[in-house]
Order: C-alpha cells, then structure tokens, then sequence
C-alpha cells in the first residue's frame, strides 16, 4: 500500500479488524519509510445489479432512488429512517443473494410492497397504488378490501 505522505510502497499492518457488520476489514498502517499512521479498508467487489424496466430499458440498481420512493410511500406516517433504510437494505441483500447480474423491476416493486406491507398498510397501499399504476378509484378501493380480508 502507498503511504499518503512520502509514496513508500514499504508498509506494515499493526492492526485489523472487522468493520461494516463484516462487509469489510480495517487496518491501521504504518509506512517504514516516514513513520506516518494511516488506516485503509478493504471489501470485496461485487458486481452491481441492473434492473430491466418495464420498457425493456436496462439501467443500474439504484439504492437511492429505491429509498426515495420507499420515503414517498411512508411520509407523515409514524415510521422511522431507519425502519425504512433496514427496509432498503433487506429488499437489496435479497437481490443480491438471487439475481447474479439483472433484476427485473417487478422483482424489487414486489418485495418491497411485502415488506411494507408488514410494515405500515396505508405506506403499502401507496407505494401500490404507484406501483401498479392505478387508473381509478375502484383499483385503489379492491386494494384496500383485500387488506382487510387478509386480517
């Protein structure tokens, strides 16, 4: 590894350890040459997924975008940043371990409908109502009647 303040390619790890829930491992450095402390991480590189839109478009796996229509579906509803970045996270570790490469966008709309579900009804039937395009009321209506038959 390259020391940030001479460029000596002569270092030694003093420590590592386990960061990110295990996702990756951090060692504290130090170069031979300059004495100088600094930290690297390393993670394993995973290929990121693509998602087959509607259309037939292929476009990157986007957890933001993911996130921000997850947040649209629960605004002013009592559910927490956290519940829903957990969310998120749950919806694309699942991805990840089932598709290698391309997801269809039914794939993630139907999992994250399942999960909000669990979590907050009414965030559910508008993160559905989007979803699955609703043209009018008696759609959004039938959605509603089918939650209360499922209690």
């Amino acid at each position: 590894m390259r020391c940030p303040k001479c460029s000596s390619m002569d270092d030694k790890v003093i420590d590592s350890r386990s960061a990110r829930n295990g996702a990756s491992i951090r060692r504290r450095r130090v170069c031979q040459a300059c004495g100088h402390r600094f930290t690297t991480y390393e993670e394993v590189v995973k290929t990121s997924l693509r998602v087959i839109k509607r259309d037939g478009r292929h476009e990157e796996l986007d957890r933001t975008k993911m996130l921000g229509g997850v947040l649209r579906a629960c605004e002013k509803r009592p559910i927490g940043v956290q519940d829903i970045e957990a969310l998120v996270d749950g919806v694309i570790g699942e991805l990840e371990a089932e598709y290698e490469r391309e997801v269809p966008s039914v794939a993630i709309g139907k999992k994250i409908m399942d999960r909000l579900e669990k979590l907050d009804e009414v965030a559910y039937v508008r993160f559905a109502s989007v979803y699955r395009r609703f043209r009018d009321v008696s759609q959004f209506l039938s959605e509603v009647e089918g939650l209360i038959g499922r209690e």
